[in-house]
């Protein structure tokens, strides 16, 4: 990442590996050393991203260990961003995801005092509060009692708590603004990446990403032809998303077992419209 210009990256979308009690086979620092191990990679990221650019980290809570307790590590994290990387917090947002297993087994299978953990933060950060940004590039379906207001009408009212619903409440600007929810599974299962990795009798990697989430916040962030980094790309789904939406990437992996692993995205049956121009392992690096 230090080979990369100064202001020459529009959206940092990524998941590093988070601070769990237990250690993972592609390495996790621990809660007490998170805060520092991921610092120098925060200030590589500020640098590289364009003023007008943003920087979404994916990053999942953890318990204290032997303790019905919640560890406060990602709280620590976003204060070391903004307060001494000097990043703004434009908003957070939450990934819900219902396939979530329930842990940690003892205080929610075993003694039932906890219920299951089904949320992840999703910090988006920025060097300048007016950073590239619309949601009119991410509206979602409406609802039925939406588009029934939108059939019939509504009167100008004023609701108990305050709001005034005006006529133009129930006009039609093409779908409804996303709330910072993000609801999506992860749990991969047919893709040509999990194929490809069965053939080759490989292991998949254990922490994948869901498209989902790099996918709205690319289509969010950014426009065509924007560049997009993953500094902890894994099997480097980030970089198959954007590619797929006509954005340019660059992936920065570790181990070159995952990166040549995750050529197996690029596969034809699972390019659907990418183009083929960037279908080279040298763009993984």
């Amino acid at each position: 990442m230090r080979s990369l210009k100064s202001d020459s990256v529009d959206l940092v979308v990524t998941s590093p590996p988070y601070a769990l009690h237990f250690k993972k086979e592609y390495g996790n620092a621990s809660q007490e050393e998170y805060v520092q191990w991921i610092l120098p990679f925060a200030y590589e990221i500020k640098r590289v991203i364009k003023p007008t650019g943003s920087f979404v980290l994916n990053i999942g809570g953890a318990w204290a260990p032997g303790k019905p307790i919640r560890s406060l590590y990602h709280y620590r994290v976003l204060l070391a961003l903004t307060d001494d990387v000097g990043f703004d917090l434009a908003q957070e947002f939450f990934w819900f995801n219902p396939a979530k297993m329930p842990a940690p087994a003892e205080w929610v299978n075993v003694r039932r005092i906890r219920v299951k953990d089904s949320t992840e933060y999703l910090f988006w950060l920025v060097k300048d509060p007016m950073a590239n940004a619309d949601n009119r590039r991410v509206l979602q379906p409406y609802s039925d009692d939406m588009r029934r207001l939108i059939k019939r009408g509504v009167k100008e009212t004023t609701r108990p708590s305050g709001h005034v619903v005006k006529k133009s409440f129930a006009s039609d600007r093409g779908g409804s603004i996303p709330p910072n929810l993000i609801s999506c599974g992860n749990n991969e299962s047919n893709s040509a990446y999990i194929k490809g990795m069965k053939r080759a009798n490989k292991k998949v990697h254990p922490a994948r990403f869901p498209s989902e989430l790099p996918r709205f916040f690319i289509e969010f962030l950014t426009e065509p032809d924007a560049v997009v980094l993953d500094p902890f790309a894994g099997s480097n789904t980030t970089g198959f998303v954007a590619e797929s939406l006509g954005r340019k990437w660059i992936s920065v992996e570790v181990s070159s077992e995952y990166a040549e692993e995750s050529m197996l995205r690029f596969e034809p049956e699972s390019c659907g419209e990418a183009k083929e121009s960037s279908l080279y392992p040298d763009s993984l690096f």
